[in-house]
């Protein structure tokens, strides 16, 4: 598994990174902690993950209300020094830990909860710490010096921020140079796919300037870009769309289903699933660090293993690009 830079950060990540935010649960909403992928299943795909080459798993303090990280943390305790010396973790904060609970970016709220997944996770740092939001009610130079803090206490190697918009990013990042060299965002994680560009009008160009990773969330878009989805048909059973499909209504257009059968036949002609041949124009396009992929199971590892094989040719991308434009 190749391996890459992150940004500036001077922390290397693999090109795929195993995304832990179904484990316990779906995401951060406290209307599914305790659903999701169970622990022994989550355990296996770790293990798998891990067995593939990827060595960066990503989750937060808020996922399954706290089960991810504790998922990870039970598993990491089962393995040797050559696992827990070599895994990159990255986790984050902001939302709710459960119904009610407080949120935001405050100092005092992420030294808390920092602690608080340091020991669900079972380890004295993490490598990479990120705002999971923009916080527009706590000043950002709040923020950033108890970043900062962190960083030179040990406890964390670098920050990121995500789901930000370029704007927020900037604004950030004026606030880190402006205040004595505050620890600065050194990558970011927000929603990126063939079915969500929004990114390539601000967040990329803005990454790319100022020397920023990207890894970006979502590159399957929800299960859209598998082929599960089709046009005048029903949604399958257990899938996202029949328990979250808030994030993902906006993709049931037939424009998108049109799109998607495009896909369908550009990988049939590439011999290979519509998934593979999606994540490997995600992998291939600029700016791109590494990707953030969300499998439920063992089996649903292989289009990311797929998508790392294969060659796409320039002309091939370009017309994945056009097709979704």
């Amino acid at each position: 598994m190749e391996r890459r830079l992150l940004g500036s950060t001077g922390i290397t990540v693999s090109r795929l990174i195993l995304g832990c935010g179904n484990f316990g649960g779906i995401g951060s909403s406290p209307a599914f902690f305790g659903q999701g992928t169970s622990e022994p299943d989550a355990f296996a795909l770790m293990d798998a993950a891990w067995e593939a080459g990827i060595t960066t798993f990503d989750t937060a303090d808020a996922y399954g209300g706290g089960r991810s990280e504790s998922f990870v943390g039970a598993w990491l305790a089962t393995k040797g020094a050559d696992v827990r010396d070599n895994l990159v973790i990255t986790t984050k904060t902001y939302n709710p830990m459960f119904d009610g609970a407080d949120v935001g970016l405050c100092a005092a709220r992420i030294r808390r909860q920092l602690d608080s997944s340091l020991t669900r996770l079972g380890v004295d740092r993490v490598a990479l710490y990120l705002a999971h939001e923009f916080d527009p009610l706590v000043p950002l130079e709040e923020t950033l010096a108890a970043f900062d803090d962190l960083i030179r206490s040990g406890k964390i190697g670098a920050v990121g921020a995500s789901n930000f918009s370029a704007e927020q990013l900037a604004a950030a990042l004026d606030v880190s140079s402006g205040c004595g060299g505050l620890a600065r965002y050194g990558w970011v994680q927000n929603s990126y796919s063939l079915l969500d560009r929004a990114d390539e009008g601000g967040v990329l160009p803005l990454c790319a300037a100022e020397g920023l990773g990207y890894t970006p969330f979502g590159p399957l878009a929800g299960g859209w870009l598998t082929g599960k989805y089709r046009r005048d048909t029903a949604l399958p059973a257990g899938s996202r769309m029949t328990k979250r499909p808030e994030p993902y209504e906006a993709y049931r257009t037939d424009r998108v289903f049109s799109s998607l059968e495009t896909l369908q036949a550009l990988a049939a002609d590439t011999d290979c699933t519509m998934a593979g041949l999606s994540l490997a124009w995600a992998l291939a396009q600029n700016g791109i660090t590494a990707i953030v992929i969300g499998p439920n199971r063992v089996d649903q590892l292989a289009p990311a293993r797929e998508a790392t094989d294969l060659v796409v040719s320039p002309d091939l991308l370009a017309r994945l690009s056009e097709v979704f434009a």
